[in-house]
C-alpha cells in the first residue's frame, strides 16, 4: 500500500530537524524540501546549467558549484529575477520531493519543510505536525545556533508564516520546549498513533 504523506514544518529555531531525525529513528522515510532545493542545483544538473546560462557564471565558484551568495544577491536585488529562478526550480523541487517521497516504504512518509504554509505545499500532504516553540525560545536557539542577532532572526520570523497560520492548519501539534528524552517519548507516542491511521485521517 502506497505510503501517506505526513508535512511537517515549524518555525526557524522550533526543532523540526531534531523532530524529523526521531522520525527517521523509528524507520519513517523522510524527505527534506530544504535538502531537495540543493540536490537540484548540484554540478551536472540541468537547473545549475540554466542558471549559468541565465545569470552568467558569476553565480558559480571556481569549483563550478552553485555561489549561493551571489545568487542572493542578484535576486534580492530584482523581484523579476528571483520570480524567474522560482518558476525554474519549485517543479524540480516538487518532482525531486516526490520521487524521495515514491521510494517511501514505511506505512507513512514524512516531507519537511519550512514553508510548508507559505508555499502551499501543505495541499500536497495527508496531514500536517507543527513543530511550535514559544517565540522567546525560538529566538535564543537560533541565535544560539547561528550565530545571528536578535534582530535578524526576528526579520526572518517575519517572513515565515505567523505562528497562528501554521497552527490553524495544524493536524497535530508537537510543543517542543524540553528536553530531547521527553521529545523522543513524544515523537513515539505520535508515531504510535500514524500507524493507525488509513491515508493520515483518523
Amino acid at each position: 500500500m502506497k505510503p501517506w504523506i505526513l508535512g511537517l514544518t515549524g518555525g526557524i529555531g522550533s526543532g523540526k530537524s531534531a523532530v524529523a531525525e526521531q522520525f527517521a529513528s523509528f524507520g519513517v522515510h523522510t524527505v527534506d524540501a530544504d535538502q531537495a532545493a540543493r540536490w537540484v542545483v548540484e554540478p551536472g544538473r540541468t537547473a545549475l546549467l540554466q542558471i549559468a546560462q541565465h545569470f552568467g557564471d558569476g553565480v558559480l565558484l571556481p569549483t563550478g558549484e552553485l555561489n549561493r551568495a551571489a545568487l542572493r544577491e542578484r535576486i534580492f536585488a530584482d523581484p523579476a529575477e528571483r520570480q524567474w529562478l522560482e518558476r525554474l526550480l519549485h517543479p524540480l523541487i516538487r518532482s525531486e520531493i516526490a520521487d524521495h517521497l515514491a521510494r517511501a516504504d514505511s506505512p507513512y512518509a514524512i516531507m519537511v519543510s519550512p514553508l510548508l504554509i507559505e508555499s502551499g505545499q501543505y495541499r500536497t500532504v495527508d496531514r500536517v505536525l507543527v513543530v511550535d516553540v514559544p517565540e522567546v525560545l525560538q529566538i535564543a536557539r537560533t541565535v544560539a545556533r547561528d550565530q545571528a542577532s536578535e534582530e535578524q532572526v526576528r526579520a526572518i520570523l517575519k517572513v515565515q508564516a505567523a505562528r497562528e497560520e501554521r497552527l490553524r492548519r495544524a493536524d497535530d501539534v508537537l510543543v517542543n520546549d524540553r528536553d530531547l528524552s521527553w521529545l523522543r517519548s513524544e515523537v513515539e507516542r505520535l508515531h504510535h498513533f500514524y500507524l493507525q491511521l488509513r491515508g493520515g485521517r483518523e
